[in-house]
């Protein structure tokens, strides 16, 4: 039976007081992540702000043990604190890694394509906000085309990030794991269904959660929900599972132009119509990509 909102616990073990910006993905991911995960967890932070908000010395939001080390190395770490429980005897203890885009698809991927090749018995949640935000807002590989960060300013010569987005997890995909999955902190009962999924699996899983970022976005902090919501039915961001060799797409697009989901946002507002264009063809092969996927693995 799929977990319904209703049989959440009540109690928070990602607590209210943290320093979060408002309408931020991330936090809304961390709290009903830990919701499902309950205290029989032990969670991994590389350099992200998820750590910066939730637990700069000597504060902390998570009711759980927590270890941060470096930007770098979240998959081995969560990998050598689940060997090292399992040597305590403690095998039932969930270990998660939370890591942002750049320290999963650029600085930690090293560390990832290890763990996922070993088949370590972890979960590796990546937050998706699509750039670097705790630094200043710099481009990731998680970067989407045209986007303006800091280090991809829009000027004379450049418009945006020239660049597509990385699809890391088709990466994750190739090393054959036992589960690969895109969620969205819009749509919770999908992201609920995952989280219960990977929550009770053995073996490496691996989970992308669709986490606006209002800030670096440039976007209105209330239409955080919202703005995830038109990354879905645009096809800019496909809900989709991967389990056992078979992948099944959760939500099928309405397929609403890609205008629609871009126009909010501050950080896309200098696109061009021939940009926007490029991307709208761009959103069509993935989608066409994703279908074929799913149905030749079925």
């Amino acid at each position: 039976m799929s977990l319904k909102i209703k049989d959440l616990p009540e109690e928070n073990l990602f607590t209210k007081g943290h320093t979060a910006c408002p309408g931020c993905g991330g936090a809304i991911m961390a709290k009903i992540a830990m919701k499902v995960f309950g205290k029989n967890t032990c969670a991994y932070f590389p350099a992200n702000c998820l750590l910066v908000f939730g637990g700069t010395y000597p504060l902390n939001a998570f009711k759980v043990p927590y270890l941060h080390v470096l930007f770098e190395n979240s998959a081995v770490c969560a990998a050598g604190i689940k060997r090292a429980l399992n040597k305590l005897g403690k095998e039932d203890v969930n270990v998660v890694a939370f890591a942002g885009d750049g320290g999963t698809a650029d600085i930690g991927i090293q560390a990832l394509s290890g763990a996922a090749e070993r088949n370590e018995d972890i979960i590796y949640i990546c937050y998706d906000n699509e750039a670097y935000m705790n630094t200043g807002i710099q481009r990731s590989g998680s970067t989407p085309f045209g986007a303006w960060t800091t280090t991809t300013p829009v000027g004379s010569k450049i418009a945006g990030k020239e660049r597509f987005k990385k699809d890391v997890p088709r990466i994750m995909i190739a090393h054959d794991v036992p589960y690969v999955a895109t969620a969205s902190i819009s749509y919770p009962l999908d992201l609920l269904k995952k989280l219960e999924k990977v929550k009770n699996m053995k073996g490496f899983r691996y989970l992308q959660i669709f986490a606006p970022c209002p800030t670096g976005w440039r976007l209105d902090p209330s239409k955080t929900v919202e703005i995830g919501k038109l990354a879905v039915e645009s096809g800019m961001w496909t809900l989709y599972e991967f389990e056992n060799g078979k992948m099944t797409i959760n939500k099928k697009p309405k397929m609403i132009p890609v205008r629609e989901y871009l126009k909010p946002q501050g950080r896309f507002r200098h696109l061009t119509d021939e940009q926007i264009d490029i991307l709208q063809e761009l959103v069509k092969k993935k989608w066409e990509r994703d279908l074929a996927m799913a149905e030749s693995t079925h």
